[in-house]
């Protein structure tokens, strides 16, 4: 990586000199804050660094999401805030296939033959593949947000950051909440904990949820309410001292999730049936898909069951700590979901995936200080098996429209199985092939392995200097498998059998008609060259990977209240395979982050802000190309490929508690990301090309508690999100997430705005809470799925939530 170009440098240590005169200012501007000490700031620790540590002396860009965040956004999954997380974008309208994205980095791929560039840990056990980490908070206490390469301190799978959950331990008092939310399209929400020591040295704590809801979309024909939640989860967390310096925790965690699918809606105009609709599509003719119905003739579902245990063992010895993390994890999921959103059987598609995943993890670490050094050291291994299946189904009258439409059958109305019914039934045969199910289906599994040692030293080189190196080794290994069934259709292919039998197709050849068996056998989904050659047949590959990860960080503390920083640290994300395409496995992902920050703290006001510059080579995307540009009826092929990219940016966010009862906080990210010497499968150079990712994302909230005396407290909280438009590129038009047609704009600028009032009573044991998601009613639209343009001549869109608000119960002791 060349970080040490001249303009990066002189653009960086211009930044550096910003950010001491910023420190200067605030100096200046808290002087007054100093001297009330009543009115002081709530100190926020944090384990970002394998360490409890103020935040404001760890030299990483971070966000904390306490409580209160939690609670004013009513928050029920890391879905509900990455609005207020500048620079995270989470896209959670499928929990058991979210996606992930952080500084403009994120792999977006649906199969498990690639790994997330987002690494989340629920207590320091990282979460693994993305169908078993959206689940609901139970008991979490807070969320580290960790921006850039986290490689040396979390691992495997953080190139572009790590998301960290932690959660309550059990206490040595009896305690126990219930709170209860309903609101409208029919929400309904409860969780309850109850805490109990259970011997002088151990406590227990237990707790248990559910969530569901109606959804807020309805069908257009039939009335049916679609989407919705309908999740129970449950956790216990045991915890035990032995003596006087061995502590034992272990966590049990149960989510069952049986709900809609992901909805879809239609946003090209269909003629009447049984005429078609003009392919391809043109983007002008799309729709905007909050001004039309929705329709949906497919039994979409979403379901997981997962489970997940933890041992934590920490020790004392005389000269630092020893600690134990043990983790089991272990889910299993399907998600089926209508692709071409309408209710119309000739132009019916839709894809399932289910999944098979379980994890063990071991990790030993060392860690001990003394007045000149700070240090963190040990070892660890993931195991992962997985399996999954990838289906597409529709129907002989929906795959005779493709072929209408592609121009590829021997017949005069450009039909098969249209064309062969009519015949059969002209010479006596009451047989028809139309509307007959057609499902395909790829197989994949996957045995991963790694190992890692790990050490990171900071070193106290004088009262107010500190030097910090790390170094991480980690080595991959990947077992990973291919199948490429053949066509599932028994209903045809039991019809086709009793033609065959009574002599149907003998007789067509006789009469020189070009309808055989052969030509009625074939597949759309999983066609290209590898994947045709190998049907039927299992295919196998083995690839290892092994990677150094440093870090080195300079942090100065100017004075007591400032603290300026540099940091150069290297992510890594192992290599991996297609998981729909048969072929060679493609390299690992590397990224050098460059950050020079500062942070102030003090009685009332505090802030951080950094510059960061970042190299990305080999980032693993999966792409919806045209396998012939020159025919745009062609069905289009999922192709996974690599590309560089690099970005610089600007993050910053503030606290202020301007009185005892009033406080404000902001946070904000400015980033150019773009493609380096990269061109598509289509050929289509993005060179120099923005990634989409917005320039500009920012948040804001205010909080007033009025104290009504005896009557208890009132406290009134809103909260405002910004981001800015996603800077198309030439390849944006056909993977559907960014673009601008005569009616719709993809990608556009997004505003939302939350509020929360709340009274507790004066003991705290009562809380009341009326709060407001989205208040003004904006939606937007998520994303456009463009498999059917070409040849079917629809496309689908999903948008982000309408407002929902609803009536919060608080009780505890």
């Amino acid at each position: 990586m060349r970080v040490k170009q001249r303009s990066l440098v002189t653009g960086l240590q211009r930044a550096m000199a910003g950010l001491v005169v910023l420190g200067t200012a605030g100096t200046a501007m808290a002087q007054s804050a100093r001297e009330d000490a009543a009115t002081t700031l709530d100190r926020i620790t944090v384990t970002a660094q394998s360490r409890q540590q103020e935040i404001q002396d760890v030299p990483i860009a971070l966000q904390v999401v306490d409580q209160n965040l939690l609670s004013d956004v009513a928050a029920e999954n890391l879905g509900d805030i990455d609005a207020f997380v500048p620079g995270l974008v989470i896209d959670a309208v499928q929990p058991t296939q979210p996606s992930f994205r952080l500084r403009g980095v994120e792999t977006d791929d649906f199969g498990i033959g690639t790994d997330p560039a987002v690494g989340i840990f629920v207590d320091g056990v990282y979460g693994g593949r993305g169908g078993g980490v959206l689940l609901p908070f139970v008991d979490v206490e807070r969320i580290e947000v960790l921006k850039g390469p986290q490689g040396t301190l979390f691992g495997r799978n953080t190139a572009a950051g790590a998301i960290s959950l932690i959660t309550r331990r059990p206490q040595a008092d009896v305690e126990a909440r219930a709170t209860v939310r309903v609101g409208n399209y029919g929400k309904k929400y409860a969780d309850a904990m109850w805490n109990i020591p259970t011997g002088d040295n151990s406590a227990l704590r237990f707790n248990a949820l559910i969530n569901t809801s109606d959804g807020w979309f309805q069908d257009g024909a039939t009335g049916k309410d679609l989407g919705g939640d309908n999740v129970w989860a449950t956790r216990a967390a045991w915890q035990s001292r032995f003596g006087d310096n061995t502590t034992a925790y272990i966590t049990w965690d149960h989510e069952s999730l049986d709900q809609n699918g992901r909805v879809t809606t239609g946003i090209v105009a269909l003629p009447d049936y049984p005429a078609r609709p003009t392919v391809p599509v043109d983007p002008n003719d799309y729709l905007d898909p909050r001004k039309v119905k929705t329709y949906s003739d497919a039994d979409n579902a979403e379901w997981r069951t997962f489970d997940g245990v933890t041992l934590i063992v920490d020790h004392a010895l005389a000269w630092g700590n020893f600690t134990s993390t043990s983790s089991w994890r272990k889910y299993d999921s399907t998600n089926h979901t209508e692709e071409d959103g309408t209710n119309r059987a000739d132009l019916y598609v839709d894809s399932k995936n289910t999944e098979s995943n379980e994890t063990f993890y071991q990790e030993f670490k060392f860690s001990g200080s003394n007045d000149h050094i700070d240090w963190v050291a040990g070892a660890s291994y993931f195991n992962e098996d997985a399996r999954q299946t990838s289906e597409v189904n529709t129907n002989t009258e929906a795959v005779d429209n493709i072929v209408r439409n592609m121009g590829i059958a021997p017949t005069p109305d450009g039909s098969l199985f249209g064309f062969t019914s009519m015949l059969a039934q002209m010479n006596g045969i009451p047989i028809s092939l139309v509307g007959e199910k057609w499902n395909e289906r790829f197989l994949n599994t996957l045995d991963t392995t790694s190992y890692a040692v790990f050490g990171d030293v900071i070193w106290k080189a004088t009262d107010r200097l500190n030097l910090t190196f790390g170094l991480r080794y980690t080595r991959d290994e990947k077992d990973f498998t291919w199948l490429n069934t053949p066509r599932n259709a028994p209903g045809l292919e039991a019809k086709l059998d009793t033609l065959e039998a009574l002599g149907f197709f003998q007789a067509l050849a006789g009469m020189g008609v070009p309808i055989t068996r052969e030509l009625l056998t074939f597949d759309m989904a999983f066609i290209d060259a590898p994947a045709m050659v190998n049907k039927g047949k299992l295919v196998r590959d083995k690839k290892r990977w092994s990677d150094w990860s440093p870090r080195i960080v300079i942090d100065y503390h100017v004075n007591d209240d400032t603290m300026v920083f540099a940091s150069l640290a290297k992510g890594y994300k192992a290599g991996g395979f297609n998981a729909l395409q048969i072929g060679p496995a493609f390299e690992n992902e590397d990224v050098w982050n460059l950050e020079m920050g500062i942070k102030q703290s003090f009685a009332r006001f505090s802030y951080n802000a950094s510059v960061f510059h970042y190299r990305y080579d080999n980032r693993q995307a999966i792409r919806l190309v045209d396998p012939d540009p020159n025919n745009p009826v062609d069905i289009p092929r999922y192709v996974f490929d690599t590309g560089d990219l690099e970005a610089t940016g600007v993050d910053f966010d503030m606290r202020w508690k301007v009185t005892d009862a009033f406080s404000l906080d902001a946070q904000a990210e400015w980033i150019d990301s773009k493609y380096k010497n990269y061109v598509t499968p289509e050929g289509v150079d993005l060179d120099g090309e923005p990634t989409g990712e917005p320039r500009f994302t920012a948040s804001a909230g205010a909080a007033y508690q009025a104290d009504l005396g005896g009557n208890g407290q009132l406290r009134f909280s809103v909260r405002q999100a910004y981001r800015g438009a996603q800077r198309c590129n030439e390849a944006s038009d056909l993977q559907g997430d960014c673009g601008i047609s005569r009616l719709l704009n993809v990608g556009q600028s997004r505003q939302r705005t939350d509020a929360r009032i709340a009274w507790t009573s004066p003991l705290g044991h009562f809380n009341w809470a009326v709060y407001a998601n989205n208040v003004f009613d904006k939606q937007y639209v998520r994303g456009l799925n463009t498999y059917g343009r070409g040849p079917l001549g629809v496309v689908g869109a999903t948008i982000t939530d309408p407002r929902t608000y609803g009536l919060e119960m608080t009780v505890k002791f």
